[in-house]
């Protein structure tokens, strides 16, 4: 199992939670749920897009960014958010085997507050005129080079 994380705030979409749920189920991550979600996580889109493999991925709640937070400093990990707002491409980011990939919600990313306690901001490079790429696909191109840089330790 991988030290690498992936948290996704206040998730808006099932689906897309499910699917991220499978491919970290898949790839040994465990995943942080910074609630409130805008669905119910025991919805069923949730388990129908997660399958038969959500009993297979660690899979954390944590009640508000605020809690969420406080567990991250006492960790110690460092907090990296896919932002359409950063600077830096996600694949010239130097990630290390610990960290948190933090993923925004569909309809909003994250608010400043947030993005401002993270350690790294990452891009995916997009043509001009598109918003933005799937959360879940998102999610799976960056932990994609995460592991790849840190050896799929």
């Amino acid at each position: 199992m991988s030290a690498l994380r992936i948290a996704l705030y206040q998730p808006d979409i099932a689906g897309n939670t499910g699917t991220i749920l499978r491919f970290a189920a898949c790839l040994g991550l465990s995943v942080d749920i910074i609630e409130p979600a805008g669905f119910d996580i025991s919805d069923r889109s949730l388990k129908r897009a997660g399958m038969d493999y959500l009993a297979a991925v660690t899979l954390t709640r944590h009640v508000n960014w605020e809690r969420y937070e406080e567990w991250r400093r006492t960790s110690g990990r460092r907090l990296v958010l896919a932002s359409t707002k950063a600077a830096e491409r996600y694949t010239d980011f130097a990630y290390q085997p610990t960290d948190i990939l933090l993923f925004g919600r569909e309809s909003a990313g994250v608010p400043d507050h947030v993005h401002d306690r993270a350690d790294g901001r990452v891009l995916i490079p997009m043509i001009e005129g598109q918003r933005s790429i799937n959360v879940a696909l998102a999610a799976a191109m960056i932990c994609g080079e995460a592991l790849r840089q840190t050896g799929f330790a």
